[in-house]
């Protein structure tokens, strides 16, 4: 009972907010190095060309490495606007798993980790149970196993286990705390539930091998109401069941995660050491190089579970630099990072990695492909577009950092270490 009292405690803690702490980052323009762009890049011009219908937001940032391989990063934005509301989709679930991650550390309980057994009950009729997981080796789930699904192929199921794991208080509570305060999770995701039904959390307990409790979670609730307050709306119509709606969908009560944030979670994860405590995300070391590792790592590579290559190829979810048709990714190419596609919206956040040629960037976008302005037709246009712009944006920052000169060749060996065929976490 005292473990569950502290872990209580731990989630529902309150968190005050201290805005001095906030990194205060100067974005150049990206525009002048856009308006090379030739024809080379037809989709990427085309976008630029007109770029207000697609509601493009991108961040580049380049990495100057010191004598000593100390980063400095410097920040390039188009369209940059964290009041746009856009429809985050998959995204979110990388800070979810990040924040596992850090209440899992908080907890230090000995055989508490993230290969524990983790087993979510029901305390409603309309809450799901997870008692086993055939991906897993062992066939049981765990908090590794739910993100390593996250990571590779957008796993669903995977990131609202982890939501119910931690409750709306903790996820929005610590990110406000980080800096990132233009974000707001306050929904599972593919589940058709209530806003109440949103914000009530399943009973949760963890196991060891033997099947004895290490801790429990009783079932939780909150009472805060986690909404955008501006009210945002999207399109000028959209399909709820068969009926065609012809005014914007309300999306007052549904995630938010704006361009910056995500970059700025990203960020977190591959350089901490250039945020303060408070705004980093405080993962062991083991499990940072956990998520590094799954956020690299291609489907077809995957031991637990198996994926089947010609559903799940090397670019199923590497959209800047690969996006569209199937293809390998070259073998000293590693990108780390998120996508994210629904409502039309097609998001993709990266840390590239080139071994080969010692380069390494940050690039975050988000395009709306959507001509009709329509939601829930599924008359995108993802493969027309979306994919194409994404690869082609990829493609060009790529060249342009082949080409821009740097003092110091950067030391890229973390990269190497985790995701070497030995750092595999099966």
């Amino acid at each position: 009972m005292q473990k569950v009292l502290q872990c209580l405690l731990l989630l529902s803690l309150p968190v005050i907010t201290d805005a001095k702490t906030a990194t205060e980052i100067q974005y150049q323009p990206l525009q002048p190095l856009l308006s090379g762009v030739t024809q080379q890049y037809p989709l990427l011009q085309q976008v630029l060309a007109n770029p207000e219908p697609h509601r493009l937001q991108i961040i580049y940032t380049q990495i100057d490495r010191d004598a000593d391989n100390n980063p400095a990063l410097t920040y390039y934005q188009y369209g940059l606007d964290n009041e746009r509301y856009f429809y985050p989709a998959s995204t979110v679930k990388l800070p979810i798993a990040l924040l596992a991650l850090e209440w899992l550390a908080e907890q230090n309980i000995a055989g508490l980790n993230a290969d524990t057994t983790m087993l979510t009950d029901a305390a409603t009729d309309w809450q799901t149970t997870q008692t086993n997981d055939s991906t897993a080796l062992n066939g049981l789930p765990s908090i590794a196993q739910y993100i390593k699904k996250i990571l590779l192929v957008s796993d669903n199921d995977g990131s609202n286990r982890l939501y119910e794991l931690l409750g709306q208080d903790f996820i929005n509570q610590r990110l406000a705390a980080k800096g990132l305060t233009h974000s707001v999770i306050n929904h599972r995701l593919s589940v058709p539930l209530t806003v109440e039904q949103n914000r009530q959390f399943n009973p949760v307990r963890f196991v060891d091998t033997k099947g004895k409790p290490i801790l429990a979670l009783p079932a939780r609730s909150t009472n805060q109401q986690y909404i955008n307050k501006d009210k945002p709306t999207l399109g000028r119509a959209y399909i709820s069941g068969n009926e065609l709606i012809n005014s914007p969908m309300d999306f007052t009560d549904k995630n938010r995660f704006s361009t910056a944030d995500f970059d700025g979670v990203i960020k977190r994860l591959i350089f901490p050491q250039l945020f303060s405590r408070q705004q980093r995300f405080n993962l062991k070391s083991e499990d940072r190089d956990l998520v590094l590792r799954y956020m690299a790592m291609l489907p077809p590579d995957s031991i637990s579970p198996l994926y089947d290559a010609t559903q799940y190829p090397d670019n199923y979810s590497k959209f800047l630099l690969f996006g569209g048709k199937a293809q390998q990714l070259p073998p000293h190419i590693r990108v780390f990072n998120k996508t994210g596609w629904a409502y039309g919206h097609i998001i993709d956040g990266a840390y590239i990695v080139d071994l080969q040629q010692q380069i390494e960037f940050f690039v975050t976008a988000v395009i709306y492909a959507n001509e009709n302005d329509t939601l829930n037709d599924d008359q995108y246009q993802t493969d027309e577009v979306a994919l194409p712009f994404l690869r082609q944006l990829g493609e060009y920052l790529y060249q342009h950092e082949l080409q821009r000169p740097k003092k110091h060749k950067p030391d890229l060996s973390e990269a190497i270490r985790v995701t070497s065929s030995d750092a595999e976490i099966d």
